[in-house]
C-alpha cells in the first residue's frame, strides 16, 4: 500500500456511476433474464477503462474499477458463492427500516430510493463455498489492462466481509447467524487471496461494523452490537490471515442514504473494535454533516502506529462540490493527529453503491473527485513547506 510519502494522496471507497447501458445489462443479470454474457462482459471492459481513465484524470492516485461488473457492493457475491440465492422481491425479508427513518416517516421513500428496488434481494439458502472463479478472474483482468494503461499511483479493489455478508444477506439455512459468519470465513478466503496476489490493495467492506446498528440491530443494546461487531472482526481477521496488514484496507460507515442519521453510533464507540481490525488502513466518514466534527474524537484517541486514516473529505450524498480549501483543512485535521504520511484523502462511501442509485449525479461525481485533488494539494503544500 503506498503511504503519503512525499505529498497527500487521494483514494475513494469503490463504486462509481455505471453507465447507462451497462445498468440494463446488469438488472437482467440479476433477475435471471436472458442477456447476452459477451455483450456484458465487453461493456463491464470498456466501463472499468473508462472509470480508471477518468480518475486519473481527476486527480485521484489510488484507484479502482469502480465495481462497474458488481450490481451492488455486497449482493455480487451471489454470482460467485453456493449457498446464496435470489428473493422473489427486492427487499430484504424482515429487515426494518432504519430508526432515523422511523422518527421522519415522510422522508423514508425519498432518502432511501435509488437502487435497491433494482435488483433482487439475496439470503442464504444453502451451504456457502467459492463455486465461480470466472467473475472474480475477469474483474481482475479488466483492472489489471485498464491500470496498464493509465498508470495510477496505486491500485486498490474492493471485497465483501464475512460480517457485511452475514449481516445483509440473511441466513436461512445455517442454525444461527454465528455459524454462517463462520463459514463465510472459508467461503471467501478465495477472493481475498485471489485480489492480494494480483498485486491489489484488498479493500474490505464492513458497512455492518457501524451502519447496522440503527438498521438489522437496533433492538440490541450497545453493549450487544458491540459484542457481535468483535465477532465479525475475528472472521474478517481469521479471512484474511495470509495477507500482511499493509495490503488492506477496510471501510466502515453508516450506510450511504442523504437521512437524518440521527442515531448513527459514534465512532469512538468503535474504537476499540478498528485496532483489532487486521487491515492497516481504515476508511471512514468524516465530511458529512452527522460525522464531520469526530476528528476531535480520532484526535482524543489512542491510535497504533500502524494504522493510517483515510477520512471522507467529500460526501457521497450531496451535490454540493466541496471547495478544495475546506478539503484541505479537514485532510490537515487528520495529519495533525497522525503525521502527514498515515493519511490519505477519501470519500464518506461509495457513488454508486447500488447499481442506478444517482445520490450523486455522475458528472457531480467527477467535479467532487477534482475538487478532492486540488484540496490535496492544498494540504500538501501546508504540510511539506
Amino acid at each position: 500500500m503506498k503511504l503519503s510519502t512525499d505529498r497527500i494522496l487521494t483514494t475513494h471507497v469503490g463504486s462509481l456511476p455505471r453507465p447507462e447501458d451497462l445498468l440494463e445489462l446488469l438488472r437482467k443479470e440479476d433477475r435471471g433474464e436472458a442477456v447476452d454474457e459477451s455483450a456484458l462482459q465487453a461493456r463491464a471492459t470498456e466501463a472499468v477503462k473508462q472509470a480508471v481513465a477518468d480518475q486519473v484524470a481527476a486527480g485521484v492516485d489510488v484507484v479502482c474499477d469502480g465495481e462497474m461488473s458488481k450490481i451492488s457492493y455486497h449482493v455480487y457475491a451471489r454470482h460467485r458463492l453456493a449457498g446464496l440465492a435470489s428473493t422473489d422481491g427486492s427487499g430484504v425479508p424482515g429487515r426494518p427500516a432504519p430508526r432515523d427513518m422511523a422518527d421522519f416517516p415522510g422522508l423514508a421513500t425519498e432518502a432511501m430510493r435509488g437502487g435497491t428496488e433494482l435488483m433482487k434481494a439475496t439470503v442464504c439458502n444453502g451451504p456457502v463455498a467459492y463455486a465461480d472463479h470466472g467473475p472474480l478472474d475477469r474483474d481482475i483482468a479488466n483492472l489489471k489492462a485498464a491500470t496498464a494503461d493509465a498508470k495510477p499511483v496505486d491500485i486498490f479493489m474492493n471485497s465483501v466481509s464475512p460480517g457485511c455478508l452475514s449481516t445483509y444477506v440473511p441466513n436461512t439455512y445455517y442454525p444461527d447467524r454465528d455459524a454462517y459468519r463462520e463459514e463465510l470465513i472459508e467461503a471467501m478466503r478465495p477472493e481475498y487471496n485471489a485480489i492480494h496476489e494480483a498485486g491489489f490493495v484488498l479493500q474490505l467492506d464492513c458497512p455492518d461494523l457501524a451502519g447496522a446498528r440503527h438498521t438489522d440491530y437496533q433492538a440490541m443494546s450497545e453493549a450487544e452490537f458491540l459484542a457481535d461487531a468483535e465477532k465479525s472482526i475475528e472472521a474478517l481477521n481469521a479471512a484474511t490471515s495470509d495477507i500482511p496488514p499493509e495490503a488492506m484496507r477496510m471501510h466502515i460507515c453508516w450506510l450511504n442514504y442523504a437521512g437524518p442519521h440521527t442515531h448513527d453510533l459514534p465512532i469512538k464507540s468503535l474504537f476499540d473494535l478498528l485496532n483489532k481490525a487486521r487491515p492497516a488502513a481504515l476508511l471512514f466518514e468524516g465530511a458529512n454533516p452527522r460525522h464531520e466534527h469526530e476528528w476531535e474524537d480520532w484526535k482524543a484517541a489512542k491510535i497504533p502506529d500502524d494504522k493510517v486514516l483515510v477520512p471522507g473529505v467529500i460526501d457521497s450524498t450531496s451535490n454540493f462540490v466541496e471547495h478544495p480549501v475546506l478539503v484541505a483543512q479537514r485532510i490537515c485535521q487528520y495529519a495533525d493527529i497522525v503525521g502527514r504520511e498515515r493519511v490519505l484523502a477519501g470519500s464518506d462511501c461509495g457513488f454508486g453503491t447500488y447499481a442506478g442509485r444517482k445520490g450523486v449525479f455522475p458528472s457531480v461525481v467527477n467535479a467532487k473527485l477534482r475538487s478532492m485533488a486540488e484540496g490535496a494539494a492544498i494540504a500538501s503544500e501546508r504540510l511539506w513547506n
